[in-house]
């Protein structure tokens, strides 16, 4: 298991658009990707639940991955959050 925190950086927080880019990135990869945020737990792999962890502008993400392409996914989402994730 790997893990690494990030803080996001895009002006409105992780809405639709964001969260589904994250979740392409995730989706890419085999291993469990899950973050953590306020005391809770997403999947990384839903946009449900990234949705639903209502993270906005300036908040920090751990991000765990845990399997056989674990490396590659942390070093995958890092890129894509510390990039704007499409924004």
């Amino acid at each position: 298991m790997v893990s690494q925190k990030v803080v996001i950086k895009n002006p409105t927080g992780l809405h639709l658009r964001p969260a589904g880019n994250l979740c392409k990135v995730a989706m890419n990869y085999k291993c469990h990707i899950t973050f953590s945020y306020d005391g809770n737990t997403a999947n990384a792999k839903s946009v449900l639940s990234v949705l639903g962890a209502c993270v906005k502008c300036g908040d920090e993400l751990e991000f765990r991955c845990e399997g056989q392409d674990e490396e590659e996914a942390l070093a995958a989402l890092v890129e894509a959050v510390n990039n704007g994730l499409g924004e």
